[in-house]
């Protein structure tokens, strides 16, 4: 994370932190330990001072081994700090032009390990914004320890609500696209509430009778039934086409005009963030057809964006497009490394019941793969990088998604092109991998395995890739 030979170069921000320690271990490290634990990790720098133009320097720490021992004394202690997240790679003495200094390299606690205090008191609980750490807000320390559950959000019985909270023409509409994308599902000739219980929408409460569940209110829930749990739920899409970003279209959960739950707020978003979009496919809906890379990854954005909410959260979603991007955004943090969710493979869902909901209907990926296909898309459209990023204060994740590249082009390919657009996006994923097997090709493209092995085979006969191993463990490589 840091070149220790060129300090200079540096300033402490939200990952750096420097502290001269030449009288001890400083008091507030501890407050820093925690904060970068709770935010997004970062490293302590002893031995070190910041000038007044803010630049880095050494300071020679006269016993660095006795500070690094009272160090670990302490961090392990659990009338100091609620959780050890570090081994003895993160803590180590550098020599620095011939001065003493201490590297702490703090990871990003994982969701289970938060919140990460100090001093034995849940409130003493920090984030890092900017150059500073500050103590948390008691909602924020809230949102850490729901999410360290084991228990998705989404999956709470409310007890003290009826089946009347239900939109009974989101419930049926919703009934009819699953048997369009699953026909002859066990669960089609089930009457409403034995449907809803069987996918997760309501359970059976401490008094045995039936009740909506957290994900059945916010699906196919009433707005005004939804803020009744959720105080702060809002959702808004905007559309700002001109400099002064006026709206020049808006829909509204609390518009009382529809039903305002997220299922038909999907819908409806989802159709106007694709209407200027120029391609050759019918959208039908937002169902599934044979529609473009581009169609997938903006239903894969929307659908993590409502997934991944925490909808006890401030500021709502809001999702708001322009000529030239679309932004998404939604209360919570990302619950795992943004660097993780661009390779793949691993998942972490705040409502896994909404991401269900949403797999019955061919919305969403389950295994990890979503924002990685993001990615690909965008980069071989030619479109810049979307860009993952996090807030506090409220506590909130966007997604930015540019719509424009080098010769402004906005523009979905199209025709011919597909098939090459997904053989370059082969060529990337095997440019970043050593191999792929056909299914995990056929994964990242959301297309059949006999539709991928059409298109490796064409890639080996233009000499671009290698097969190897027999037909059941087959491996695809590029050639050196």
């Amino acid at each position: 994370m840091v070149d220790l030979t060129h300090l200079e170069q540096y300033k402490e921000n939200n990952r750096i932190e420097a502290k001269k320690a030449l009288g001890g271990l400083p008091r507030s490290i501890w407050e820093t330990y925690s904060a970068f634990a709770n935010t997004l990790g970062g490293v302590i720098l002893l031995g070190v001072a910041e000038y007044s133009d803010k630049s880095l320097h050494t300071v020679n720490l006269p016993e660095p081994e006795r500070l690094v021992k009272e160090f670990w004394e302490i961090v392990n202690d659990s009338k100091k700090t609620s959780v050890n997240l570090l081994s003895s790679k993160n803590v180590t003495i550098e020599n620095i032009n011939g001065d003493n200094i201490i590297v702490i390299t703090v990871p990003r606690a994982q969701r289970y390990d938060k919140p990460v205090y100090v001093d034995g008191n849940p409130l003493n609980t920090y984030r890092r914004n900017g150059e500073g750490d500050y103590k948390c807000t008691k909602e924020e320390y809230q949102a850490m320890v729901r999410d360290s559950a084991v228990q998705t959000q989404d999956m709470i019985i409310l007890d003290e609500m009826t089946l009347d909270v239900f939109n009974k023409d989101s419930i049926h509409t919703y009934r009819d696209r699953m048997s369009i994308s699953r026909p002859g599902h066990v669960w089609e000739q089930l009457d409403d509430d034995d449907f809803l219980f069987r996918l997760g929408a309501i359970g059976i409460g401490k008094d045995g009778i039936k009740h909506p569940t957290s994900a059945g209110l916010l699906m196919f829930g009433n707005e005004y039934a939804i803020v009744r749990e959720y105080p702060h739920y809002f959702l808004d899409y905007r559309e700002e086409y001109d400099d002064k970003h006026s709206f020049t279209d808006r829909f509204l959960s609390a518009s009382g005009d529809w039903s305002g739950n997220v299922f038909d707020f999907y819908f409806h978003v989802y159709n106007k963030l694709l209407l200027d979009l120029k391609t050759e496919v019918d959208i039908s809906g937002g169902s599934r057809t044979d529609d473009t890379p581009v169609h997938k990854a903006i239903r894969e954005a929307l659908a993590n964006c409502l997934i991944n909410a925490d909808y006890y959260g401030h500021g709502g979603i809001v999702i708001i497009k322009r000529r030239d991007k679309i932004t998404l955004t939604n209360p919570g943090d990302f619950r795992i490394e943004v660097s993780a969710a661009k390779n793949g493979g691993l998942s972490d869902p705040r409502n896994s019941i909404l991401m269900k909901m949403f797999n019955l209907i061919d919305i969403g990926k389950r295994a990890g793969s979503g924002i990685r296909s993001i990615y690909y898309v965008w980069k071989n459209q030619g479109w810049r990088e979307p860009k993952i990023t996090h807030s506090y204060e409220p506590e909130r994740t966007s997604l930015l998604l540019p719509l424009t590249n080098n010769y402004d082009k906005n523009t979905a390919v199209k025709g011919n092109g597909k098939s090459e657009i997904q053989k370059s996006m082969i060529i990337e994923y095997l440019t970043d991998h050593a191999n792929a097997s056909a299914s995990e090709l056929s994964e990242l493209l959301d297309v059949k395995t006999s539709r991928v092995k059409k298109l490796l085979y064409e890639l080996i006969d233009e000499n671009i890739i290698a097969a190897q191993g027999t037909n059941r463990n087959r491996k695809y490589k590029l050639k050196s």
